[in-house]
């Protein structure tokens, strides 16, 4: 199973884009975990967490986040912002996904 957070300011803008992620997960049969929190309880998740991923309202937080996540191998980007506004889960999945197999190589 792949565990994916994503962060955002509060943790509830994400909530509509999760939903539209976990749709399209299932439609693949992917076993996946995805999750939305604040990024600032970022450094709370890093043990539990395969990709994590930065709303793009947060996206000035990103070397930040790295200096969390590198150290323990955990991959970080920001959601591409044409994906996060029109709410594209498969997108945004997909996004991650590539960010989990770059992780393993």
């Amino acid at each position: 199973m792949i565990k994916i957070k994503l962060f955002c300011a509060a943790g509830f803008s994400t909530s509509m884009l999760v939903e539209k992620m976990v749709e399209a997960a299932k439609g693949q049969n992917l076993e996946v975990d995805i999750q939305a929190h604040s990024h600032a309880n970022l450094r709370d998740y890093i043990n539990d967490t395969d990709v994590a991923l930065l709303g793009p309202q947060v996206g000035y937080a990103l070397a930040k986040a790295k200096e969390v996540c590198d150290p323990v191998g955990l991959p970080v980007e920001v959601i591409p912002m044409v994906d996060y506004g029109t709410m594209n889960g498969q997108k945004v999945l997909e996004f991650a996904l590539n960010l989990y197999k770059k992780k393993g190589e």
